[in-house]
């Protein structure tokens, strides 16, 4: 059930461990924010919405400068989970964001990767972090129904065999998918043999998680972009 990816050259740690990581002192213009307090501010707000939290992994660069985190959220009543990705810098190099989805993907190469971002702000003196994660969280919640009746559809799209296999040789054979070709047997065989019984189903729901499932086998980097480049590929088809 776990739907979000965070990849780190350094590794990842927890909150405690985060909670470490230095502040540097603001300026006049620039007041950086603790990467714990983003993430405390997240949590608390969550659970002020009765939203839990199932798991969670941060990661922060070589010199502390810049936070990651991926959040699996306790949103699993469509038996899928919701999941947040978040990020904070304290140098000036990106904004504080928060991207929510069924699939998240946030890197430390700047890889940020969801259906959603409700968050993005700069780290000026008049930035009030718990009004803005407020407001962002507000604005998941919303937008949690039109991504329940996305998916919905997909489940409810039943396909053919031959429809499925055509959907495959349009993005292996006709390249209108650019991902890695070797992958075409790995997708028709979590297709038409699936691990799961959720996804026996013939719908396009479940060719969607062969389709990412395959992806799993890539590096971290191929695979962010390859599920970048299959959402786009997906509306076109579904």
């Amino acid at each position: 059930m776990e739907t979000s990816t965070l990849c780190s050259q350094t590794g990842t740690i927890d909150r405690p461990q985060l909670a470490l990581v230095p502040t540097p002192q603001g300026t006049a213009t620039h007041r950086p924010i603790p990467h714990h307090e983003v993430v405390n501010a997240l949590l608390e707000t969550l659970g002020f919405r009765h939203i839990g939290v199932v798991a969670e992994k941060y990661a922060v660069s070589k010199d502390g400068m810049k936070m990651f985190g991926a959040i699996d959220l306790d949103t699993a009543e469509h038996d899928f989970r919701f999941s947040v990705a978040i990020r904070n810098s304290h140098d000036k190099s990106m904004r504080l964001a928060m991207t929510v989805g069924y699939k998240v993907f946030v890197c430390d190469n700047m890889a940020f990767s969801g259906d959603f971002e409700p968050v993005l702000a700069k780290h000026s003196k008049h930035f009030n972090l718990i009004e803005a994660i407020s407001v962002g969280v507000d604005q998941m919640q919303r937008n949690f129904a039109p991504m329940v009746q996305q998916v919905d559809r997909w489940r409810d799209s039943q396909l053919s065999d031959a429809a499925a296999k055509l959907v495959i040789y349009r993005a292996f054979i006709e390249a209108d998918l650019d991902i890695p070709h070797h992958l075409d047997r790995k997708v028709h065989d979590h297709y038409f043999n699936p691990r799961h019984p959720e996804f026996q189903p013939r719908t396009m729901w479940s060719l969607s998680n062969a389709f990412t499932s395959a992806f799993k086998e890539l590096e971290p980097v191929p695979q962010f972009r390859a599920t970048a480049k299959f959402s786009e590929f997906l509306k076109g088809v579904a």
